[in-house]
């Protein structure tokens, strides 16, 4: 005889199907919301540190010029 708890529940398969089907439509949801969001993210995450290091290299080179001499 098999196991009361082994039993199949109808009513806990149409609770877990409604969850899994919640959770699906979640998960579809905040996946296109950040694929809507990661372009300008990318850019704005590349873009910063490449200008702050061309910020570091023009100051540098600038600093390092001679002054011209007047005559």
């Amino acid at each position: 005889m098999p196991h009361a708890w082994l039993k199949s529940n109808p009513f806990m398969s149409i609770w877990s199907s409604a969850a899994h089907r919640i959770a699906r439509s979640l998960r579809g949801r905040a996946t296109a919301q950040a694929r809507r969001r990661a372009p300008p993210a990318v850019s704005t995450g590349s873009k910063a540190p490449t200008k702050l290091w061309m910020e570091a290299v023009t100051a540098a080179c600038a600093k390092t010029t001679k002054p011209k001499r007047k005559r």
